[in-house]
C-alpha cells in the first residue's frame, strides 16, 4: 500500500537501518547530523548525512509536499490552477538539486598537479558567475567572483574549471555573501595550501532590489590570506586586475 501524500516516509531502500523505516526523510536525516556533532546551518554541507540517492529522492519528494501547503495558505488553487499545479514539485527540486545543491551533494573531485615548475607570480582566476540566495528571504544573490592564487613551490594546481566547480558547489546554499566569501577562501586554500589567496565577490542581492528599499546597488565583499595579506604592494596588485577585469 502507497502511504499517504501527507505522510512521506523512508523506505527500506532508502537507508541502512531498519529503525528508521516509517521516519520522515528530513528527520532521518537531522537525528545523524545532532548523533554526530555536525552543525546544519543554512549554508553548511550535509552530504555526509544522506546515504543514498534514494535518500535524496525521498527528501525532495517531502520538500514538496511540504510547499503544497506553503501554496494552499498562501490561497493559491494547486488543484484548478493549472499554473501552480506542478509549481511544488517544480520548486522542491529547484531547491535540491539546483539552487541549493551546495548543502546536499559532496565536493567537487579536484585533480591536482605538483607546481613542478615553481610557478611564484599571481594568478588572477574570474570574474566567474556567483550565483546564490540570502539565507533571510531566500532571493537570489547573482554577480561576479575573482579569485587570486600565489603559489609557492610545495602548492597544488588545479585547472580554471576546477575553480568553477568549486566556487559553484559552495555559492549554491542560503547565506550571506560574506560567509560564502569566507568558506570558499577556506576550502580554496585548503585544496592549494598557496603562498597568498585572495577571493573578491562582487554581487547584487534580490532581497534589496525586489522588496524592502528596491535599491540597485551590489555589495562587494573581499577575503586576503597569507602573503596576499601581508603585503599591500601585491594586494593593491591583485585589486587593480580585478578592477580592470570588472570594466572589459
Amino acid at each position: 500500500m502507497n502511504a499517504p501524500a501527507d505522510l512521506l516516509l523512508i523506505d527500506d531502500a532508502a537507508g541502512p537501518d531498519d529503525s528508521d523505516v516509517g521516519l520522515p526523510m528530513s528527520q532521518v536525516i537531522r537525528e545523524r547530523l545532532k548523533a554526530s556533532g555536525a552543525r546544519f546551518f543554512a549554508n553548511d554541507n550535509i552530504s555526509d548525512a544522506i546515504h543514498s540517492g534514494a535518500e535524496l529522492q525521498a527528501l525532495e519528494a517531502e520538500v514538496a509536499e511540504k510547499m503544497k501547503a506553503v501554496l494552499q495558505s498562501l490561497v493559491i488553487d494547486i488543484d484548478r490552477d493549472h499554473n501552480t499545479r506542478e509549481t511544488a514539485k517544480r520548486v522542491a527540486k529547484m531547491f535540491v538539486r539546483e539552487v541549493f545543491s551546495g548543502r546536499f551533494s559532496p565536493a567537487p573531485a579536484v585533480t591536482a598537479f605538483p607546481n613542478v615548475e615553481k610557478v611564484n607570480e599571481l594568478m588572477l582566476v574570474g570574474p566567474l558567475t556567483v550565483r546564490s540566495a540570502c539565507s533571510h528571504h531566500l532571493c537570489p544573490i547573482i554577480g561576479k567572483l575573482w579569485v587570486g592564487v600565489l603559489p609557492k613551490p610545495g602548492s597544488k594546481l588545479i585547472g580554471l574549471s576546477k575553480f568553477a566547480r568549486i566556487s559553484d558547489w559552495i555559492m549554491s546554499r542560503p547565506q550571506i555573501q560574506e560567509e560564502a566569501v569566507k568558506n570558499l577562501a577556506d576550502h580554496l586554500e585548503q585544496e592549494l595550501d598557496p603562498a597568498g589567496l585572495a577571493v573578491v565577490v562582487k554581487a547584487n542581492h534580490f532581497c534589496m532590489h525586489w522588496r524592502g528599499v528596491k535599491d540597485n546597488s551590489r555589495m562587494t565583499s573581499s577575503v586576503m590570506r597569507g602573503e596576499l595579506h601581508a603585503s599591500q604592494a601585491l594586494r593593491q596588485e591583485f585589486l587593480a586586475l580585478v578592477k580592470l577585469d570588472d570594466h572589459v
